[in-house]
């Protein structure tokens, strides 16, 4: 943890041969954090939890445990609550081994031999995401490698969590992992940033996800809300022997999936967030790129930035150039100009990163002083010919094309793409001192 101005105040450590935290941390409401940890189980540990033997090339598994520390001074803390994958697991292939039940009537728990096409490697279940939820206290978890989404009661003890108190209380994305479908019922794909959608926003208290894609063809990303069967309590709703609802999403983006692989797919990291404005900021993380999309209007992208540093070396790219090299962002989060931990601050933007930016689109970005003109393009998707329809005057629109190069301009509200091939592009339109960017899909 660091001090606005970059003080190191608090740290804590965990890597060892047998323990070490990875990816995700989660600071709570009550100033304890949440950690997201891999400890090794032995080859004859498994096989004794039931896990097949011809499973095991690795010759160990990983469980994955999640676990709330208290910070004691400046690298010290207290673990005061822990939850752990290998206490909730269920196998049907040995009944002299631990955890012996049929897989589908235990919905709470784990199938220790699934492995979802993967090969059986220790990382089995690779999770990637932790989010808590303060007003059900409870903890949202995403597996890429089940493709699942688990949610789970921290309003536990430790002890009481190691029990069927600490079992599943809803899960979501593919049922064949509880015996309660195939293949063909799965709704995620290594999915990444589950989460419920705070209180006091649009679409409060349904579940939102970044839908990587990884594994389905064609190739393509989504965004996906869903209402889960859940009361104002946070109790689950579950008819036994049949899979956890809902049976379809509430929202998804893009809203009809695309026929060939898609521009927009990210097949690691990635998250999407609700704004206060109705609008859903999205990070492709992979592609290290940043947009908002206005769902109100066809889903219009109103702001997009990509990332110009590339973690591979430092070097910083122009918008517009090539994508960076290894780019990666694995979230992005917006602050409003109230956020507490501004008060008192400076928030005088610095130079930059770009050498030749065009702050237009950053100086736009959903704040109250701007407000988009009613602009709509028609038809999109489209063959060959999108039309502009506004009640305003156009400066200037240009044409990018997805790699963000400018690749023409026009002062026409009829723009011709015949001539380009099919795929995805973006208009910014000039109008009434406003910048506007526009995704047009054509094929």
């Amino acid at each position: 943890m660091y001090d606005w101005d970059g003080n190191l105040i608090w740290s804590w450590t965990d890597s060892s041969n047998s323990s070490r935290l990875h990816h995700d941390v989660f600071p709570m409401p009550n100033g304890n954090i949440l950690v997201l940890s891999a400890t090794v189980v032995s080859q004859a540990d498994a096989i004794q939890a039931g896990r097949d033997p011809n499973q095991l090339i690795d010759a160990q598994l990983y469980n994955e445990r999640i676990y709330e520390i208290e910070p004691v001074g400046a690298t010290g803390g207290n673990i005061v609550w822990e939850w752990n994958v290998m206490d909730h697991i269920v196998q049907d292939f040995d009944p002299s081994k631990d955890n012996f039940g049929v897989i589908g009537e235990n919905p709470g728990k784990l199938n220790i031999n699934f492995l979802n096409g993967f090969n059986a490697e220790k990382n089995w279940l690779h999770i990637n995401s932790i989010q808590y939820d303060e007003e059900f206290d409870q903890i949202v978890i995403s597996s890429r490698r089940m493709s699942e989404i688990w949610v789970i009661d921290h309003n536990t003890t430790t002890a009481e969590a190691s029990g069927t108190a600490g079992d599943f209380l809803y899960r979501w994305g593919n049922p064949e992992v509880y015996d309660q479908g195939t293949s063909a019922d799965r709704t995620l794909f290594g999915q990444h940033t589950p989460h419920y959608i705070p209180s006091g926003l649009p679409n409060a208290r349904k579940l939102m996800v970044f839908n990587n894609g990884f594994g389905r063809t064609p190739q393509y990303s989504q965004v996906d809300i869903i209402e889960p069967p859940v009361d104002i309590n946070g109790n689950y709703t579950y008819v036994p022997n049949t899979a956890y609802g809902p049976i379809s999403t509430f929202f998804t983006f893009p809203e009809t999936p695309p026929t060939v692989d898609s521009d927009f797919f990210s097949s690691i990291v990635s998250s999407a967030r609700q704004l206060p404005n109705g609008n859903i900021l999205i990070c492709e993380g992979r592609e290290g790129r940043f947009f908002e999309i206005d769902i109100n209007n066809s889903n219009n992208i109103v702001w997009e930035y990509v990332s110009p540093i590339s973690n591979a070396d430092g070097t910083v790219y122009e918008q517009g150039d090539p994508l960076p090299p290894n780019n990666f962002s694995f979230r992005a989060t917006k602050y409003a100009f109230d956020y507490p931990a501004f008060t008192g601050r400076d928030l005088t933007p610095g130079l930059p990163l770009e050498g030749n930016p065009d702050l237009t689109p950053c100086n736009n970005l959903s704040v109250s002083e701007f407000e988009n003109s009613i602009i709509s393009l028609y038809p999109n998707p489209t063959k060959n010919i999108i039309k502009i329809s506004t009640t305003s005057s156009i400066d200037k629109v240009e044409i990018y094309n997805i790699m963000g190069r400018k690749i023409g301009e026009t002062l026409s509200k009829t723009i011709d793409l015949s001539s380009n091939a099919d795929g995805v592009y973006f208009l910014r339109i000039y109008s009434d001192a406003q910048m506007i960017s526009k995704k047009v899909i054509k094929g």
